[in-house]
């Protein structure tokens, strides 16, 4: 898949801590089956080995469907199962390193909170970037949030894809509908939804409506 076919409408990242399905891979099918055109593979509380052996099982789901598999935060396990991309914070390795280390072909995304982040990330090589907190979340309980002043100055800076992240559900994305945003980066509402199939294909309804 090129970087520009890449659908960032529905973007998922996986929580083992909070998802309602019995493994990982049975939340990342059924977000995918929902419409998830980006799985983001978070894992904070697990071993270097077995977050290996997670990311090569889920690998094996995304790419049978097409779909991006982005390793959140470890660069070394996302070159180790060949994914399509990393994401990195802004207190992880920096992006034009990161850069140099995979060479041009994987997807770098960048977590931004200000213009400035955002312009630096743009320039070391950023294909996306994740803009947030837009709301508070239990996920990212240290993350700043984001007014969407900020977002707006943010989007008018930069031209790479934005997706946003915070709190995104069914009641906060209208808000940000006609901004330019590129997608909705969710966790708890989807994973942790009874049906995180029909969560997935109600969110990108919603925003594609």
């Amino acid at each position: 898949m090129r970087k520009d076919e890449v659908d960032y409408t529905l973007y998922v990242c996986t929580d083992r801590g909070l998802m309602s399905s019995p493994t990982v891979e049975e939340s990342v099918e059924m977000a995918i089956e929902g419409g998830a055109g980006v799985i983001q593979l978070r894992e904070k509380d697990i071993s270097g080995i077995d977050f290996y052996r997670t990311a090569l099982s889920v690998h094996e789901i995304t790419r049978s469907r097409g779909v991006p598999l982005i390793i959140n935060d470890r660069v070394d396990i996302a070159l180790a199962v060949g994914a399509e991309g990393v994401h990195v914070g802004q207190s992880d390795m920096p992006c034009q390193v990161v850069r140099r280390i995979t060479g041009k072909e994987m997807i770098i995304g960048v977590s931004a909170s200000t213009v400035e982040e955002a312009l630096q990330a743009a320039a070391d090589g950023a294909d996306y970037l994740g803009v947030g907190a837009m709301n508070p979340t239990g996920t990212k309980r240290d993350a700043d949030d984001v007014s969407i002043e900020t977002l707006l100055e943010i989007r008018k800076a930069v031209s790479v894809p934005i997706v946003i992240i915070g709190g995104i559900n069914m009641n906060t994305a209208p808000r940000y509908k006609g901004m330019g945003i590129d997608g909705i980066a969710v966790v708890s509402a989807v994973v942790s939804a009874p049906d995180p199939c029909r969560a997935a294909e109600e969110l990108k309804a919603l925003w594609l409506s």
